[in-house]
């Protein structure tokens, strides 16, 4: 199973301090696969090039991509949301976002999500 890492996500480990990593293993009970898509990346890059929190939150994800050696999927689509969910189409993936549209999106096309709950706790549904 794929777990594929939305641009808001990786910015949550500096911004509301929490571990990403050890929340997903917490909350699956089956083999999955780590990954992101180029989009986010990009994203990632421009944002960690600015000043400020989302900056610094940006620089940190990139640096946990690494080191967690999360694969990046090279992908046509230039937009993530739309990315994600031309992924979502084609394969049974699990999404990782805080971004309720995608969310509700992902959800209606019968993939699940995992995304945060009180601001500590990664929910699978």
């Amino acid at each position: 199973m794929k777990i594929v890492l939305d641009t808001n996500f990786l910015l949550l480990p500096a911004n509301l301090k929490v571990d990403i990593f050890a929340e997903i293993e917490k909350i699956m009970d089956e083999k999955y696969e780590l990954v992101t898509i180029h989009p986010v990346s990009r994203e990632l890059r421009g944002l960690a090039r600015g000043k400020g929190k989302d900056a610094v939150a940006a620089k940190v994800g990139l640096q946990l991509l690494e080191k967690k050696k999360v694969k990046v999927l090279d992908i046509e689509e230039w937009d993530a949301d739309k990315a994600i969910l031309k992924m979502a189409e084609k394969e049974n993936i699990i999404v990782c976002t805080l971004d309720m549209e995608l969310r509700k999106k992902i959800l209606e096309m019968g993939r699940k999500t995992i995304y945060l709950r009180a601001k500590k706790h990664l929910i699978l549904g």
